[in-house]
């Protein structure tokens, strides 16, 4: 929620993080003219932000949103940090008996005694109703 007054906004963001702005029916939120990194405050008007890789400590990215009155006076500041997890799959897709983290084999089966590939089994049945 914005605070009383504000009109627009603008964000900041570590290197680490993606942010995008997005309204109701376009891709991208169209800037406020001249002011070039504020957007106005409309309804619909979303801030989608991400990680494409993990974390090397706990909290170390941050967005900061602004928020901006009538005349472009700065009114208040609120901000969330970040820890990206990362998740992977790892498995011993080169049926060598050791377990590797970026296998370029986990992408692809071969069948056969030198084949390599992951086996994923995998539990869909409903165990409780």
């Amino acid at each position: 929620v914005a605070p009383a007054g504000a009109v627009s906004f603008g964000v900041k963001h570590t290197e680490g993080v993606s942010v995008d702005v997005v309204s109701w029916g376009r891709a991208e939120a169209e800037p406020v003219p001249g002011s070039g990194t504020r957007w106005p405050l409309e309804e619909g008007t979303v801030l989608r932000f991400s990680m494409s890789q993990a974390s090397t400590e706990v909290n170390d990215n941050k967005v900061t949103v602004s928020f901006y009155g009538e005349e472009g006076k700065p009114i208040t500041q609120a901000g969330v940090f970040l820890t990206g997890i990362g998740i992977s799959l790892d498995v011993d897709a080169d049926q060598d008996g050791v377990v590797e983290r970026n296998s370029p084999n986990k992408a692809s089966w071969t069948w056969g005694p030198e084949g390599h590939g992951a086996i994923l089994l995998v539990g869909c049945d409903k165990e409780t109703p």
